[in-house]
């Protein structure tokens, strides 16, 4: 047997053993591996060290076994070599845990923006649980209003000063008041999620922004020769459009809504629609006239989950067509309207849908149901539509009050003088 395979106890460094291998050499010795005994109430034990070609030596391992001794000695620092590798391990990961997080509170908004908010946003999007359009305005407006404020800044350290200094570019630079809430709402919600992976701290720094304000609904609408017009000119150069405008115009859909609309939602011989997903999160039916009938039966019907309009590659589509825009301002509806919530667009079929119903007498309770308004408040803007119904509501309440003070005169019993 190779003796240099047993373990040899060191003469001069009482609890230090070794053995040699049986070939390597460490200068002109054999390589020595190091191991060292002691004894922690009661128990003994035994710690491997290394080898001499990695530094260690008698001397090495007995200065070793005496701090293990001392420590187990006082209770103070590891008494095992596990107990150090676990310790030194320990500081080793805290030092990167808290290099990273030095890391994550230096990032900048632009780079956030990059590579974590953005990329979520377009994986919702895939999923479908996100508009392409959205996706889009959002990247669009960080680009041209938020990252030359912002950009730069640590996350962490955006202010409510910095974002007033968003609003007041937007705003001189002529966007709407409704344009600039949302670019704060995308603010917002950048920080929400970085506050979500533990970059920022604290309360949102939009919520102290004074809101513009401003009415910035539209108000443009379509008298019935107009809609007439616009189908006739929609119809001689796109089928697509022309049923979707007329679908918009008859039965109040948003444009999101029929971009969505599946053939599973369309029951003619009922004269229904299923409108799921909308924009206040809650279903509702819409009920078709009869030339949105003939335009459905006028379709080549798809299986039951196919889109009803869908792109020319079969997707689903993102934007009305800007067909829709440029006949509206070849028929001239647009002709010196400078103000952009007169302006005839799309969401103005919508517009138009509710303002004849109101023209028809119909109250504004059953308009916001047609129109899936969650409150009565959102029709409320359609009352002036019909001054001769409110009017004559007036007159009635009125002739009730002159009614009744007459009943009350016949009461009077006159006295004889």
């Amino acid at each position: 047997m190779d003796k240099r395979k047993e373990w040899v106890t060191s003469k001069t460094h009482r609890g230090v053993r070794y053995r040699e291998h049986e070939a390597r050499k460490h200068g002109v010795r054999p390589d020595r591996y190091y191991m060292i005994r002691f004894q922690v109430g009661g128990t003994r034990r035994e710690e491997a060290l290394g080898w001499s070609s990695e530094g260690w030596s008698e001397q090495r391992a007995f200065l070793e076994l005496a701090k293990l001794k001392e420590a187990a000695k006082t209770g103070e620092g590891p008494s095992s070599l596990a107990e150090k590798r676990a310790a030194v391990e320990a500081k080793r990961q805290a030092e990167e845990e808290a290099e990273a997080a030095r890391r994550r509170a230096e990032i900048t908004v632009t780079d956030f923006f990059g590579q974590t908010y953005f990329p979520f946003q377009r994986s919702e999007m895939k999923a479908g649980q996100k508009a392409a359009r959205s996706v889009q305005r959002e990247d669009e407006l960080f680009r041209r209003w938020i990252e030359p404020v912002i950009g730069g800044k640590p996350i962490k350290d955006i202010t409510s000063f910095d974002l007033e200094r968003v609003k007041k570019n937007m705003l001189d630079a002529g966007r709407a008041p409704r344009t600039a809430l949302y670019c704060l709402a995308v603010v917002r919600q950048i920080v929400n999620h970085a506050r979500k992976d533990g970059i920022f701290c604290g309360e949102n720094p939009v919520a102290h922004v004074r809101k513009p304000s401003a009415d910035n609904r539209r108000d443009g609408f379509l008298t019935h020769e107009q809609a007439d017009r616009l189908l006739e000119a929609l119809g001689k150069k796109s089928r697509q459009v022309h049923d979707m405008a007329l679908l918009s115009l008859h039965c109040g859909l948003r444009a999101g809504e029929i971009f969505s609309l599946t053939w599973g939602d369309v029951d003619i011989e009922r004269g229904m629609l299923s409108i799921r997903d909308t924009k206040s999160g809650k279903n509702r039916v819409a009920f078709m006239t009869d030339a949105v009938k003939t335009m459905f039966a006028g379709r080549e019907r798809e299986g039951h989950n196919d889109l009803v309009f869908p792109s020319e590659t079969g997707e689903k589509i993102s934007q009305i067509s800007q067909c829709f825009i440029k006949t509206v301002n070849a028929l001239g509806f647009n002709d010196g309207v400078t103000d952009r919530r007169q302006k005839i667009v799309f969401h103005s079929l919508r517009h138009t849908f509710a303002s004849w119903l109101v023209e028809q007498g119909i109250d504004l309770f059953a308009v916001q149901k047609l129109m899936g308004h969650e409150s009565q408040a959102m029709v409320q803007r359609y009352a002036h539509f019909a001054p001769d119904h409110l009017q004559a509501a007036v007159k009635t309440l009125e002739a009730g009050m002159d009614a009744a003070k007459l009943a009350e005169e016949k009461k009077v019993v006159k006295l004889r003088p």
